[in-house]
């Protein structure tokens, strides 16, 4: 799907494995990734070949250390406010994109995931991790407001507003055992096998059909704004109409 300098995607029998691949900063986000990652996530959008995504991060230590304070950051925090605005706007919509794509998103997390990082496993449909996982929402720790690139949405969601809020207002990390007991992540393996664990959820899903991985994918979306069991079995119904249908038109 085009070649990348910051971040390597591989695709074989329809699981495509998106790396970050800045391994010497920790993956570490800067503009040209979040670049490469808007332009592969808008080719994912109309792929009929890739039916899963896995993201994982390069190296041994760690997933994704989040913005590049080095280099990134220097460029958005002395930008006008206009500019500051729309850098802020193009970073956080590559997650918006995560969850557009029709295909789910399998994390494999290694090590430290902090601020954009974290958002990238918040984003995730799946969340594998290993013992030395650990999430920080970091932008509190540096000043900035504790809610950004999502989190303020993901999280409450994830693990309920109480702890979220604590994580959120704090900075603190989540262990890999605290991800686990809230619910976060659904398996923890050793980093030695969590690829290969990755690639075996992906696998099965690979075998389902891919208008319902989509259409799956959609409901849940959908459902996690809506404010009554009504609505909720609205989108379903309506969903499990059309993929009869579809079905129907297929034979």
């Amino acid at each position: 799907m085009g070649d990348y300098e910051t971040i390597v995607y591989r695709e074989e029998g329809g699981v495509g494995v998106l790396t970050l691949n800045r391994p010497k900063t920790l993956n570490a986000i800067n503009l040209e990734m979040i670049e490469e990652i808007e332009d592969l996530f808008g080719k994912l959008e109309k792929s009929e070949t890739a039916r899963v995504l896995i993201l994982t991060g390069a190296g041994e230590k760690g997933f994704c250390a989040g913005l590049d304070m080095k280099t990134a950051a220097g460029e958005i925090f002395e930008g006008s406010p206009a500019l500051i605005y729309q850098c802020q706007s193009r970073f956080s919509r590559i997650y918006y994109m995560m969850r557009v794509i029709p295909q789910p998103v399998i994390a494999a997390i290694h090590g430290a995931a902090a601020g954009g990082g974290f958002s990238f496993a918040m984003a995730s449909d799946v969340r594998i991790i290993t013992p030395q996982a650990k999430f920080n929402a970091a932008y509190i720790n540096i000043g900035l407001g504790g809610a950004d690139l999502a989190s303020s949405y993901f999280l409450p969601r994830l693990i309920g507003s109480g702890r979220a809020n604590e994580f959120l207002l704090t900075g603190d990390f989540m262990t890999a055992q605290e991800a686990m007991d809230l619910g976060f992540a659904s398996r923890m393996v050793e980093k030695e096998t969590l690829m290969d664990t990755a690639r075996e959820i992906a696998a099965r899903m690979v075998e389902k059909s891919p208008l319902g991985l989509k259409m799956t994918k959609e409901a849940i979306n959908q459902n996690l704004g809506v404010t009554s069991l009504e609505q909720a079995l609205h989108i379903e119904n309506r969903n499990q109409a059309f993929m009869i249908t579809a079905m129907k038109t297929e034979k």
